[in-house]
């Protein structure tokens, strides 16, 4: 196969036939660098790289360049489903166009997502006539009729937190595979034999790392017919390993069986009277176990928790309930699929629980206690071992990238947790972007109260309160801890003018949200964990970001805390190894949603004191671009307004 690396890095050169093709498009010598060093990484298969691109040096093009180019079989997988949309919607097709390349792309997301035609017809027939309820299954219906994907997030008729998602749509416990009535229509079936012939597919990690663990999403291995796999958004990668090459209990799973079994006998046989009872059990032995876990923390520790009163008895319960269930459907089973299919997800259910309930000194067990719903965990302590032999078993060019890998110039924290060997070529490519020019970082000039104190937030607000009047644009404030921002948004409430608007992260679904932010251009967004990454707004609308505190892990989470034992017993230190990188790769993603644009300006303002007062803040420092600093809000401010009539072609002396 002819070397496509020189290729490669001349078609995002100035002149090259993405400059020629896509309006707008900027060449970039960082983006040249990476499509090489890519386009070697494919041509060396088996081979392993991992790359840290800065916000700006347009990481998508720099892949799919050269991996278009190679001619190879390739898998492409994503953080989130929005970006495995855009990336498969929008810059596939550019980039195809402008090499003038054809290959057969498929975009593969988890069955979740797809409809699921039989059990749509189950709602529908419960919900006949029944309101709302009714019209939204009739417009799924006429959904499923035309559309060619089954993807309800295109379909844009439920929200994915709608009650109804979960039941028009099926899981790998509850779908019925080639017994269905609609199997020849199937979706998920659909996606598959496209995933199967394309060249390019487009997964998201949850899928990838399901194809790893070997857990059926009825799609079939994919990653033993490819030649690369490019991993974006690589950081997040581990965490999801995590769960998994676990193991997971959880009381839904319980419920939607129970509800299963009755739909079944309902519609094809009534006459199974004595079925109902141990239906009815197993709905009892569900409620029994939530009874026993109420008042639990949210996550726990399971040896936090394993005393509970009644706790031993009530799993007990759960699994004689099953056995029961499991004994009286196995001569119930050829009555219809769905019937059989049952018996055999009793069985399935039971093994779990015996499994998780099995001492493994390589996992945490933890609990997870929701509203209506409890989940128990087996997690292993560290993912990279399993990560590593999945990977060694299928031999193909492995390319991990993000903007967010590197603690200063060492990738070693990366490469552990990727499972990498410690040798793996890593290039670290710095942001374009004029930082000392576009953007002005911000720390107190007298240090803040200590973030544990009660006053702090108070005082965070009181320090930036120029910037929350001042910014002639709109504004992110982040935080580490919804009870900080719950705090804030009560103290900001009738503290900021009407002129200000103030979003709050939980009033209204994450979209809405941002939509309104773009709207406004001069609203402030309060926001946790879930706006501290994949957020990409441009212009005056964010100028300001403000962090209240480093984003260090809760102390209290049961899994780091077993990783942290793990760590210390084994000699290392749970902090500097595990606990301080982790923060500094959180923070750069926070402090990445500033600058987005070569037009864009704004301040980064940092609330925490350990900053400047911790011999560690030079870890969070050393990893941030070259900002203009400013230990003044209305220094900050001045800087903010010249440098917004001197960015982009039209630089300051």
């Amino acid at each position: 196969m002819v070397d496509t690396t020189p290729r490669a890095r001349e078609a995002l050169e100035p002149g090259g036939v993405l400059a020629e093709a896509v309006p707008g498009f900027q060449p970039r010598l960082q983006q040249q660098v990476m499509a090489e060093a890519v386009a070697d990484a494919l041509e060396q298969a088996p081979s392993s790289l991992l790359v840290e691109a800065a916000t700006g040096v347009g990481k998508t093009f720099a892949y799919l360049v050269p991996a278009l180019l190679s001619g190879r079989r390739v898998v492409i997988s994503t953080g989130t489903k929005t970006l495995q949309d855009q990336l498969f919607e929008k810059d596939l097709p550019v980039v195809c166009r402008a090499l003038g390349v054809n290959p057969r792309l498929a975009l593969l997301k988890g069955r979740s997502n797809y409809l699921c035609l039989y059990r749509l017809d189950l709602n529908a027939q419960e919900s006949a006539g029944r309101g709302h309820q009714g019209v939204t299954l009739e417009a799924l219906r006429r959904y499923g009729q035309l559309s060619d994907s089954g993807d309800l997030t295109q379909a844009e008729i439920l929200a994915e937190d709608a009650p109804l998602w979960p039941q028009v749509t099926s899981t790998v416990d509850n779908c019925l595979g080639n017994e269905c009535p609609s199997f020849n229509e199937c979706f998920v079936v659909r996606a598959r034999r496209r995933a199967q012939d394309a060249d390019v597919i487009v997964v998201n990690h949850h899928l990838l790392l399901a194809d790893l663990a070997l857990k059926d999403e009825g799609f079939g291995e994919l990653l033993p017919q490819v030649d690369a796999v490019i991993v974006d958004e690589a950081h997040q990668l581990p965490e999801i390993a995590g769960a998994f090459f676990g193991l997971a209990f959880g009381t839904r799973p319980l419920r939607d069986l129970g509800r299963d079994v009755t739909r079944e006998l309902d519609r094809n046989a009534p006459d199974l009277v004595d079925l109902r009872e141990p239906v009815s059990g197993l709905h009892d032995a569900v409620v029994a176990l939530l009874n026993c876990t109420v008042g639990w923390p949210a996550r726990a520790g399971w040896n936090e928790v394993a005393e509970a009163p009644g706790l031993g008895a009530a799993l007990s319960g759960v699994d004689r309930a099953l056995e029961f269930l499991e004994s009286g459907l196995e001569a119930a089973a050829g009555r219809s699929p769905g019937l059989e299919q049952a018996h055999t997800r009793c069985g399935t259910l039971r093994q779990r629980l015996f499994e998780w309930t099995e001492d493994r000194p390589d996992t945490v067990a933890w609990v997870e206690r929701f509203r209506q719903s409890l989940v128990l965990h087996r997690t292993p302590l560290d993912a990279s071992r399993p990560l590593a032999e999945s990977r060694a078993a299928r031999p193909a060019s492995w390319i991990f990238t993000s903007a967010t890998l590197a603690v200063g110039d060492d990738f070693g924290h990366a490469a552990r947790r990727l499972g990498l060997p410690a040798d793996v070529r890593a290039e670290k490519l710095d942001s374009p972007f004029d930082f000392s020019r576009q953007a002005c970082l911000l720390t107190p000039r007298h240090p803040l109260p200590n973030p544990n104190t009660g006053d702090y937030t108070r005082a965070c607000i009181d320090w930036v309160w120029p910037l929350l009047v001042g910014n002639p644009g709109g504004g992110f404030f982040l935080f580490t801890s919804h009870r900080a921002l719950q705090e804030a948004a009560a103290l900001l409430r009738d503290r900021l003018p009407e002129s200000r608007p103030l979003l709050v992260q939980g009033e209204r679904p994450r979209a809405e949200l941002l939509s309104r932010f773009r709207e406004s251009g001069r609203a402030w967004l309060l926001g946790a964990h879930s706006f501290w990454e994949g957020v990409d707004i441009r212009g005056d609308a964010l100028s300001v970001v403000i962090i209240d505190r480093l984003p260090f892990a809760a102390p209290n989470d049961p899994v780091l805390q077993a990783r942290a034992a793990a760590i210390e017993a084994a000699g290392g230190s749970p902090f500097m190894e595990f606990q301080l990188p982790q923060a500094v790769l959180a923070l750069k993603q926070g402090v990445g949603r500033l600058i987005r644009d070569t037009r864009d300006t704004g301040i980064l303002a940092l609330c925490d004191p350990r900053l400047t007062q911790k011999p560690y803040g030079r870890k969070f420092f050393a990893s941030l671009p070259r900002f203009h600093e400013s230990r003044d809000p209305q220094a900050a401010l001045d800087f903010l307004q010249e440098a917004r009539g001197c960015t982009g072609e039209e630089r300051c002396a």
